[in-house]
């Protein structure tokens, strides 16, 4: 059992909610702890107010990044040491202004790519938000480090940005029926696993009946990461 950890992560939730929900509830599951004093201080803003992310990146929004970057700064300010942010999007945001100061944070691409390079090294579906894809931060990611991402044609795209919403909308068993239709035309041109480069995508993949370890999670990768820096 290693040491309880001497640093606060400060989570930025609320983008949505119910996917914020998850991550704390892994980073319990995947603390090495015995005791409720064993696990790691954890200070959470969540604020679903926050503009839309993937409406801003389409020029249909207003810009999240002011309320973004006043969320982790405030989280700075209570204390946390280590920062995360549960939502893949909002990372375009944040490294527009990480460029001014050094954010000490766990960042959700590099944590997922770190996973899927080495559960599925042959490739794998990138399954996300439609500000997410155009901004490329997964394809930039994944260029650099040499790994071939595939992406759903439009309609396809179409369809995941609606398993998106229900599960914002909490209409979680529609949300795995129409990913799992998505996902098993994607496993027709290609078998490879899918990222759930949207950390909603993974709650509507539990609800889907796919097999779990055909799917990489953000979600998951994030929270393994982050107790990874938090018990080292």
């Amino acid at each position: 059992m290693k040491e309880r950890p001497g640093k606060v992560l400060g989570v930025l939730g609320g983008m949505g909610p119910a996917a914020s929900a998850e991550f704390m509830r892994l980073l319990s599951l995947y603390a090495p702890a015995r005791l409720d004093q064993d696990h790691p201080r954890v200070v959470l803003l969540s604020d679903p107010w926050i503009p839309d992310r993937s409406q801003a990146i389409l020029d249909k929004g207003k810009d999240p990044g002011p309320a973004i970057r006043s969320g982790l700064e405030t989280l700075l300010k209570w204390g946390a040491d280590i920062l995360a942010v549960p939502c893949n999007t909002a990372h375009y945001f944040i490294e527009n202004f990480d460029r001014e100061r050094s954010l000490p944070l766990v960042h959700i691409v590099e944590a997922t790519m770190d996973e899927v390079r080495r559960s599925s090294p042959g490739g794998a579906w990138l399954l996300a938000t439609r500000g997410t894809l155009k901004c490329g931060i997964y394809q930039h990611y994944a260029e650099t480090i040499g790994y071939s991402l595939s992406i759903p044609h439009e309609q396809m795209l179409l369809k995941v940005q609606d398993v998106i919403h229900l599960v914002k909308a909490n209409q979680l068993e529609r949300s795995g029926r129409l990913l799992e239709e998505v996902i098993r035309y994607l496993w027709k041109v290609s078998e490879i696993p899918v990222i759930a480069a949207c950390t909603e995508i993974p709650l509507a993949y539990s609800n889907s009946g796919l097999p779990a370890e055909r799917m990489i999670s953000s979600l998951e990768a994030l929270a393994r990461a982050c107790i990874s820096r938090l018990y080292e």
